[in-house]
């Protein structure tokens, strides 16, 4: 049978925007393939070629592009390793350096001088070296082979491949499928580990809005933070060493500080997460009726007790910051992207394809996965529960499980010294973010709505039984940390210090201990299996599902989903009309912030200095030509999560947003694009400068940034 590779798919698809089927911005385009839209991106404004955006034998706008911690994207701005990302991606290392004495995340941070920069152990900045179609190589390696002998040559191959590439060049490497396993790209990179926080506005600016705002628009959010990456003496990755310095990239962006209007070309580069474009209609039923319902559950019992902490003193405020930050993002997601498939009749539209399909081949294919679909989904429930409740949930489960080598035993004298040290030197920081009347509240609101929601052919034996016996989940959670001594921090310190085998073997018996290794055992030895295997047959017969839909309809546009490797994304700066006889503009300025801001309200309070300097309009060089500052705008670029903190391009490959969020409206993408509707939400640079420079003083970190204006 004929290898339909990504590349054919891109000229079906190309015939398809030339064809008028589809608005050319739906899709996540791999860059080494942007020739093929060069001329529709050209189009719609674009000034620059394919080669110019990617290119391996000169420096092209992805030598700008970072890969954030692995979850966010970023982009250098400076010669000198400057780089922007959202506030909310670096949330994480903005808390850790946060005290109450010191508090980073109300008060913001800038650092003056070089020496002033923080470190951040353990954050990784990823550069994308080359991207190259392998997908012929590894079918030529596996001709004539089948099911397991296939797959281990086709792991053969892959890792051949990588050492090849990678082997003696300082460069990390991975071949990654595109489009369920129809296609295969080696991607190398290069990873940067010394990266330190350089500034980060106030809380009350990068998260300005909170929660009520999040995945809305108007927006007024600063969502941007600053760091810099170190290399050695010789620009090459290196661990946190105090001589190491400033990195110089291949290439930044210049900030164009004229920005956009109305209509405007735009470009998001960056590294989306991942989109569910091809789900069959019976499996959108079940994230609307079923799968979304269930996370968003038991995500209000964990924020009911998070943000009742958090309003009960700065200390807890700080120490649950980031874990409130990370639980409501996906909670308020999931209830638009319920709202947004139910209003645009994702079933009716998902059932329709189905049919016309079956009609033009008279393939099996949606059967043979909906027949996959009805045994898997038990399996995605029973995954779903378990990470909402160990990961999202109460934190002494992972705090206990960590032990494990050293109740189980079995280490090496040098291992299990390794783990204690290991431990010892994780204990304060998980204590400082870490409230045990807090974590008992989650337990026992958590598990009451687990045994809610989870099929009793998937429950760990005996959770249910025992937590009636004990009268409830409060009462369970209750009885459980008054026998626990993972909560206890001076208890801890001491097993620490003086533990011998048989005081670890003690904790064996531990209830959170006892549970923590339950849940797992369970979940590992009975979900997770068939969990993997029914999804590996589902994508399977998604790949034979692509593969049908663009040969019965080559003249229509199939976009790849999303995998977290770079993309771009292109369309226009643009409002939208998402409901009857509504009209959102597509520019949000500083007048906004004043008409949200109420004093000492938690999601629209703002430092006093900010709001004296928004009444006076004292804008400084960043004011439009209507005199006004924008701070947000949006456009019909096709985003998701792991866009957050991806640069907004101009025609001109110059910097003009960070892109941070989506509308409310446009939650759906995921599964079911619509380019009436669908609209990303970015932070102007204007008002980042602006931030930087008028309000917080940091003129320098603006005067290190190629600033430009338009032709």
């Amino acid at each position: 049978m004929k290898t339909w590779t990504i590349q054919r798919t891109l000229v079906l698809v190309m015939a398809g925007l030339l064809g008028g089927a589809m608005q050319a911005k739906e899709g996540m385009w791999i860059p080494t393939l942007l020739d093929v839209i060069e001329g529709d991106m050209q189009a719609l404004g674009l000034k620059l070629t394919a080669e110019d955006i990617y290119s391996i034998n000169q420096s092209s706008l992805k030598d700008a592009v970072v890969h954030f911690n692995g979850g966010c994207t970023a982009e250098m701005v400076s010669s000198e390793g400057l780089l922007l990302t959202n506030h909310h991606c670096g949330y994480g290392q903005i808390q850790q350096h946060s005290s109450v004495e010191n508090d980073l995340l109300a008060n913001g941070f800038w650092a003056m001088t070089r020496a002033e920069e923080l470190p951040n152990p353990n954050l990784t900045c990823t550069f994308i070296d080359r991207i190259e179609d392998v997908t012929r190589r590894l079918a030529r390696a596996c001709v004539g082979l089948s099911g397991e002998e296939r797959d281990k040559k086709m792991k053969e191959e892959m890792a051949a491949i990588v050492l090849e590439a990678t082997e003696g060049k300082g460069l990390e490497g991975k071949v990654v499928a595109f489009d369920f396993g129809n296609s295969h790209f080696l991607i190398t990179s290069r990873v940067f580990r010394d990266v330190r926080l350089v500034g980060a506005p106030p809380s009350a600016v990068g998260k300005f809005g909170g929660d009520t705002d999040n995945w809305v628009w108007p927006r007024h959010t600063g969502d941007f933070s600053v760091f810099r990456i170190y290399a050695d003496a010789n620009n090459a990755p290196a661990d946190f060493a105090q001589d190491n310095v400033p990195y110089v990239p291949k290439h930044h962006f210049p900030v164009n500080v004229d920005g956009v209007k109305d209509g405007d070309f735009t470009m998001v580069f960056g590294f989306p997460g991942r989109t569910e474009q091809y789900l069959t209609s019976d499996a959108v039923e079940h994230v609307i009726d079923r799968l979304n319902p269930m996370r968003i559950s038991m995500r209000d019992q964990g924020l009911a007790v998070i943000n009742a902490a958090r309003a009960s003193s700065d200390a807890l405020r700080i120490a649950y910051a980031a874990k409130q930050s990370g639980v409501a993002n996906a909670w308020k997601k999931w209830k638009g992207q319920n709202r947004g498939l139910t209003e645009l009749h994702a079933l009716d539209k998902k059932r329709a394809m189905e049919l016309r399909l079956n009609q033009a081949t008279g393939t099996t294919v949606i059967k043979d996965i909906a027949a996959l679909n009805a045994q898997y989904f038990p399996f995605l429930e029973a995954r779903a529960l378990f990470i909402e409740w160990l990961y999202y949930g109460p934190e002494i489960f992972n705090y206990a499980h960590s032990f494990s080598g050293l109740v189980q035993g079995g280490l090496s004298e040098e291992e299990r010294t390794s783990l204690i040290e290991r431990l010892r030197a994780d204990e304060p920081g998980f204590r400082r973010d870490y409230d045990a009347g807090v974590d008992a509240q989650m337990m026992g609101r958590l598990v009451t709505e687990y045994l809610k929601w989870i099929r009793p052919e998937m429950e760990p034996e005996g959770l249910r039984e025992e937590v009636a016996k004990a009268g409830g989940g409060e009462a369970w959670a209750d009885k459980m940390f008054g026998k626990s001594v993972f909560d206890n921090a001076d208890a801890m310190d001491k097993l620490l210090a003086n533990g011998s085998a048989k005081a670890w073997s003690k904790l064996e018996k531990d209830p959170a201990y006892r549970w923590v290794e339950q849940m797992r055992g369970h979940y590992f030895s009975t979900v997770a299996p068939e969990y993997g295997r029914l999804r590996s047959e589902i994508e399977q017969a998604s790949g034979l599902y692509t593969k049908a839909l663009r040969r019965a309809f080559p003249k229509e546009v199939f976009p790849v989903d999303a995998n977290s490797t770079l993309r771009l994304t292109y369309g226009k700066v643009e409002g939208s009309a998402p409901y009857d006889g509504m009209q959102y503009n597509p520019l949000s300025t500083a007048n906004g912030i004043l008409q949200k801001y109420i004093p000492e309200d938690p999601d629209f309070d703002m430092p006093l200095r900010l709001v004296e300097l928004l009444e006076q309009k004292s804008y400084g060089d960043y004011a439009n030509e209507d005199g006004e500052l924008v701070v947000c705008f949006t456009g019909s670029n096709h985003t998701t999560g792991g866009n957050s903190g991806s640069p907004a391009l101009d025609a001109s490959g110059n910097l003009v947003g960070i892109n941070f969020d989506r509308s409310w409206e446009s939650t759906m993408s995921d599964i079911l694009f619509d380019d009436t509707r669908c609209r990303n939400i970015m932070v102007d640079m204007r008002y980042v400068l602006w931030v930087m420079d008028v309000y917080a003083g940091a003129g320098h970190l603006v005067r290190e940034m190629t600033l430009v204006r338009q032709d």
